[in-house]
């Protein structure tokens, strides 16, 4: 079997888990850790998942990252990216209007937590690094950001397509508001068949 079919098997098993512990279960925290420890057993698959499979934008480009979209349901929900990063990118504190799940396959990812405080701005509540073998999951409302230094390939798993993500928040700390995203503009098509 071929790299590429190899992989998408792979994805479609790791999804169609996904898929099951989300119906059994429902999306509580006991449930994504379920999920997130799925998805770090498919990002173990190193041979599968690399840099020159999944390149992050050349450097010194207006974008340092870029989305591959591995999986999706016809229904957009169940989507699964590969995530690639040249280093130097950062994000405001954000929501996500769905659960979420991020995994390392290959270096590192930092990730701050956050709450809203009274005054309607954030809290910092803890970090996390994601790398080969840990991940982070939240829940709709639950507020992180990413802080990455050097090259990465990582999952984000959402259980809906951030195409139709159209109320994620982000904080805008000058300002002190909250503002929507934008819709994402460089998600690249990875699906392959399975078969």
């Amino acid at each position: 079997m071929d790299k590429a079919r190899e992989r998408a098997r792979e994805v479609a098993a790791a999804v169609a888990d996904v898929r099951e512990i989300e119906k059994r279960e429902g999306v509580t925290p006991q449930a994504l850790e379920k999920i997130k420890a799925r998805l770090v057993r498919l990002a173990s698959r190193t041979d599968l998942f690399t840099l020159e499979d999944f390149p992050p934008p050349a450097p010194g480009g207006k974008r340092t990252s870029c989305l591959y979209r591995l999986s999706e349901d016809d229904d957009h929900r169940f989507a699964l990216y590969a995530n690639a990063a040249c280093g130097q990118y950062d994000t405001p504190a954000h929501n996500h209007t769905t659960w979420a799940v991020i995994v390392g396959v290959s270096g590192e990812e930092h990730n701050r937590f956050y709450e809203r405080t009274e005054e309607g701005g954030v809290r910092q509540t803890g970090e996390f690094v994601v790398r080969q073998g840990t991940g982070v999951a939240f829940l709709p409302d639950d507020l992180h950001s990413i802080h990455i230094r050097a090259p990465l390939l990582n999952f984000h798993m959402y259980g809906l397509a951030l195409e139709q993500l159209h109320r994620r928040e982000y904080y805008r700390a000058a300002e002190r508001d909250w503002k929507v995203f934008p819709p994402h503009t460089d998600i690249r098509e990875a699906r392959a068949a399975a078969e």
